[in-house]
């Protein structure tokens, strides 16, 4: 009899976390995808592919080519078409599908959020708020504050972004996980008086909310697409593992 065959779409440090514990089991076949946006993505475990699978029908051909047993969408929150795409392959190819999706943040006492539902959203916001902008919303979002040529910005990302970008503007290379302490530095020595964030969840990024609190600074959220009509998320690695009756 074949392992049952499972299908990570990958890069979040979820996703490394569960394929290390499946490609363990000798009764299973475990790949994971990457999209290949990431230069240096960190070791997975397991076989890994690099690249899109050309759309929804094409995750469906190979589903059915590789002969998949269940599909886990472990993607960022905020990698929406991938998870449209991942929920109409597995109906089609009549997979069971998995959304694995951290929790979002949630303000605490002390914080001073702005909730938006997009980058344009936030954009519109930013002039009412500051004028020394951390933004980390990552390197392909940009292009959306380029028009904003009265503020000055201090972005972070894991790789270098391309044009367009505001005209003013530093670019900080850099990977979490960042400490509390760190974040507080360089909020202070950039002289932020705002901070834009997109909604990840988890803790490697967390810290800038921290810093952020104690200085008392206001953080624009963007607040994650909402999945699929009729997909219901799993918090964690363990649920995943729960609902694919892999829990010991």
């Amino acid at each position: 009899m074949s392992p049952r065959h499972i299908l990570i779409l990958g890069g979040t440090t979820e996703a490394r976390e569960l394929a290390a514990l499946l490609a363990a089991r000798p009764d299973l076949r475990v790949t994971t995808s990457l999209a290949g946006r990431v230069s240096r993505p960190g070791t997975v475990e397991g076989d890994v592919r690099i690249g899109g699978f050309g759309g929804a029908e094409g995750l469906a051909d190979w589903l059915r080519a590789e002969h998949v047993d269940h599909l886990v969408d472990a993607t960022h929150p905020f990698a929406e078409s991938i998870t449209a795409n991942a929920v109409r392959a597995a109906r089609s190819a009549a997979v069971q599908a998995l959304v694995l999706r951290r929790p979002g943040w949630q303000p605490g006492p002390g914080d001073r959020w702005h909730d938006v539902a997009s980058l344009d959203e936030a954009a519109a916001l930013l002039p009412s708020l500051g004028r020394r902008v951390f933004l980390t919303t990552g390197r392909l979002g940009l292009a959306v504050f380029a028009h904003l040529s009265d503020l000055h910005f201090v972005a972070r990302s894991v790789e270098p972004p391309e044009p367009p970008m505001p005209p003013h503007i530093e670019v900080l290379l850099a990977r979490g996980p960042f400490t509390p302490s760190d974040e507080s530095a360089l909020l202070r020595d950039h002289r932020i008086d705002v901070l834009v964030t997109k909604d990840s969840g988890g803790t490697a990024t967390s810290a800038k909310l921290t810093a952020a609190r104690g200085l008392a600074l206001p953080v624009v959220v963007v607040r994650r697409p909402p999945l699929p009509e009729g997909v219901d998320a799993v918090p964690d690695v363990a649920g995943v593992l729960e609902r694919l009756a892999l829990t010991p």
